[in-house]
């Protein structure tokens, strides 16, 4: 099989801001796999390391991308099924390398499934073509552009609205709550919170309690990621429940994650493909939540609209009334034209849309 990758850069539409920082632009590697140098039928997969959050992020992914790529090349191996490639990619690439590990999935995958962009059998890029439902994000910055943000995404049809917080002044931040409180009653419009790991042993009681009052669905990593004792304390008493992010990054066996789920016992956790292992991994941390009955739901992150669309498709495997995370795909000046399409606080994919990916290949 040949194998090779490109680097490309997605420029941001605005200054994306979180409590880790401000985002202008991010790197992806995209991973092309077909069965001959000039084979017209290629698969397609991206490996979009977090810069200061993804394990594999670093200066030598580049020269480790282009061992994988030779490894494949070398091996004269060929999948023969789904499972065929899962076990390929688990045994050829180290489980340290989360977003690696997904980017070579989702490229084989569509190679095995005839180089059409379809990664896993799903009713949302197939017949009959149901909708995945998502919240709005509402990016941090000053006051006045997040209450923008806020208005264009509720006049956008979105009845559940995800808030980045822990930037600005957190008085600030309830007051877009309690905006939102004011129109709408929890029935009708669902806040979701995160964090990113923003508060501290000081101030989160009292910052849940102040988010209690405006019925917030959820609030994602509220600490920073590794104070397991405090984490569990905030799962068993917090007002609003709990969802882990952060959390689950770098916990990569299944007893580790076994035990991660039991000890923090937490009520939801979110599933990043790129940052916790990929598909198969995703899969894993699925059935152990369900196990234990811990609610769960998928994120995007960051990636343009050609690891946007794997991650729908994972999706779409399941049954899940909670809307997911997977509308990041606008926010980008360069992304790459796709069938996917945001309506009404749905993920569609327009299949009268096409996919332009030859400045790719």
């Amino acid at each position: 099989m040949h194998c090779s990758f490109q680097k490309y850069t997605l420029h941001f539409k605005f200054l994306a801001g979180t409590s880790r920082g401000v985002l202008r632009h991010k790197d992806s590697f995209f991973i092309h796999v077909s069965q001959a140098y000039s084979s017209k039928v290629f698969g397609i997969g991206e490996c979009a390391p977090l810069k200061g959050l993804s394990p594999d992020e670093g200066e030598d992914l580049q020269a480790i991308l282009s061992e994988c790529c030779e490894k494949l090349k070398r091996s004269g191996w060929q999948p023969e099924s789904e499972d065929d490639i899962f076990s390929w990619v688990h045994e050829n690439i180290d489980k340290s390398l989360p977003a690696l590990r997904f980017g070579m999935e989702t490229a084989l995958l569509d190679a095995f499934h005839g180089g059409k962009r379809s990664i896993i059998t799903n009713n949302w890029s197939a017949p009959p073509y149901q909708p995945i439902s998502i919240n709005g994000l509402v990016w941090m910055g000053d006051p006045q552009w997040m209450l923008e943000q806020l208005k264009d995404k509720l006049e956008a049809g979105f009845d559940c609205i995800k808030i980045k917080i822990g930037a600005i002044d957190f008085a600030e931040e309830i007051q877009l709550l309690a905006f939102i409180r004011e129109h709408y009653t929890a029935d009708q419009i669902t806040i979701r919170v995160d964090a990113n790991g923003a508060f501290n042993q000081t101030d989160v009681y009292t910052k849940l309690e102040a988010l209690a009052k405006y019925q917030v669905h959820s609030i994602e990593q509220p600490i920073a990621a590794g104070q397991l004792t405090l984490m569990r304390k905030l799962c068993a008493h917090s007002p609003v429940d709990i969802a882990l992010d952060e959390e689950l990054i770098g916990v990569m066996e299944r007893q580790d994650k076994i035990s991660l789920l039991e000890e923090i016992q937490p009520q939801y956790i979110i599933l990043k493909p790129t940052l916790i292992g990929g598909i198969a991994a995703s899969r894993e941390w699925i059935a152990l939540a369900e196990e234990r009955q811990i609610g769960w739901w998928i994120t995007s992150a960051l990636e343009s609209n050609i690891g946007l669309n794997a991650i729908a498709q994972l999706t779409a495997t399941y049954s899940t009334r909670l809307p997911q995370g997977l509308g990041t795909g606008q926010l980008f000046h360069n992304n790459f034209p796709s069938p996917l399409e945001i309506r009404n606080g749905q993920l569609y994919y327009n299949t009268g849309k096409t996919w332009d990916l030859n400045f790719l290949i």
